[in-house]
C-alpha cells in the first residue's frame, strides 16, 4: 500500500501564515486567526502574531473553549472562495471556521477522478457545510449530501445559493449517515464516488450515537457496496483520533479486496507560507480506479 502526503497549498483566500509552540496563525479572507495546534511543536517563524481573534481552549479534551476577539469579525460570517466555489466562513464554538481548508487537494483530486464521466453521481457523507459537495456540483456532478445536523445542511444550502449553484442537482439530506448508507445498500443504489469525512463522535437527528472506532468498519463496508467496477473513488478522512493512516488504509484494503483498483493512505498537511514547512492535520485512505 502506497503512503503519501497530500499538501494543501496557500490560495488567495486562505493561508497558514505561521505555526509553532502549539498554535497556528491563519488568514481567512481579510481576517487573521490564532487557533490551538498541538502538532506544531517547533518554534514559530515570527513573534508578530497580530490576529482578529484567537480561540482559547477549555480545560477538557472535547474541543470546548471560546473565541476572544480583537477586531471586527462578523459573527454571521463572511464570504470566501476556493476556485469557482464561494462559501461562508464563520467562527464556531468548535474552534474551526465552518470548513476545512486542508481538504482543498482532496476536492481537486475528486474533480479529476470524475472528469469526463457521463452523468456522474457522488455521495458526501457527513457533508457539513458542503464545500466538498459544491466543488463537485460546480463541475456538473449530481450530488447527494448527507449530514445529521439541520444547521449544517441549512448552511450548505446557503453556500450553494452564495456560489450560484442552487440550481444544481443536489439532494440535501438531514439524516444519520450510517442509516442512510445502509438504506442505499438495500435499495441497490450505486455511486461513482464517495467522500467520507466522519467525526470522532456525533449524534444523529434522532439521538443516534456515532463513535468512530466502533462505527467506521461497518460504514466502510456499506460504502463498498455502493461502488462497483465502474466507480472511480472512495476518499476517507479521519481527524483528531489516536489512529494511524496504516490502520484505516488496511481497513479500506480489506473492504475493497474484491474490487479492481488501488488503495493508498497517508496524511493531509498544510504548507506554511513563511517557511514552507508542512503542518499535519489529518489522516486519509482512498480507493480509486
Amino acid at each position: 500500500m502506497k503512503l503519501e502526503t497530500l499538501i494543501g497549498e496557500p490560495w488567495a483566500d486562505y493561508g497558514l501564515i505561521d505555526c509553532g509552540h502549539g498554535r497556528k496563525l491563519e488568514r481567512y479572507g481579510r481576517f487573521r486567526f490564532i487557533r490551538p495546534e498541538p502538532q506544531a511543536m517547533w518554534a514559530p517563524a515570527s513573534e508578530d502574531w497580530r490576529a482578529d481573534a484567537e480561540f482559547i481552549p477549555g480545560s477538557d479534551e472535547e474541543g470546548g473553549g471560546r473565541w476572544e476577539y480583537n477586531g471586527p469579525v462578523p459573527r454571521e460570517g463572511w464570504a470566501m472562495k476556493w476556485d469557482d466555489v464561494a462559501f461562508t466562513a464563520q467562527t464556531t464554538p468548535f474552534r474551526h471556521l465552518g470548513f476545512f481548508p486542508d481538504m482543498a487537494p482532496v476536492w481537486s483530486w475528486m474533480r479529476e477522478r470524475l472528469d469526463g464521466v457521463t452523468d456522474a453521481e457522488a455521495l458526501n457523507l457527513f457533508g457539513y457545510t458542503g464545500v466538498g459537495t459544491l466543488a463537485l456540483a460546480s463541475q456538473g456532478v449530481k450530488m447527494v449530501h448527507v449530514d445529521a445536523s439541520k444547521k449544517s445542511v441549512e448552511g450548505a444550502r446557503a453556500n450553494a445559493q452564495l456560489a450560484g449553484l442552487a440550481d444544481k442537482p443536489v439532494r440535501w439530506m438531514i439524516d444519520d449517515a450510517t442509516k442512510f448508507a445502509a438504506r442505499e445498500v438495500r435499495r441497490g443504489r450505486r455511486y461513482d464516488g464517495i467522500l467520507l469525512d466522519p467525526p470522532k463522535f456525533g449524534r444523529g437527528p434522532e439521538g443516534e450515537v456515532w463513535r468512530l472506532e466502533e462505527g467506521l468498519p461497518g460504514l466502510v463496508a456499506d460504502c463498498r457496496q455502493l461502488l462497483d467496477e465502474q466507480s472511480k473513488f472512495l476518499f476517507l478522512t479521519v481527524y483528531a483520533v489516536r489512529m494511524s493512516a496504516l490502520a484505516i488504509g488496511e481497513l479500506v484494503s480489506q473492504a475493497f479486496a474484491n474490487l479492481p483498483g488501488t488503495v493508498e493512505a497517508g496524511e493531509l498537511a498544510v504548507r506554511e507560507e513563511t517557511r514552507g514547512l508542512l503542518l499535519p492535520t489529518a489522516i486519509w485512505a482512498r480507493w480509486s480506479r
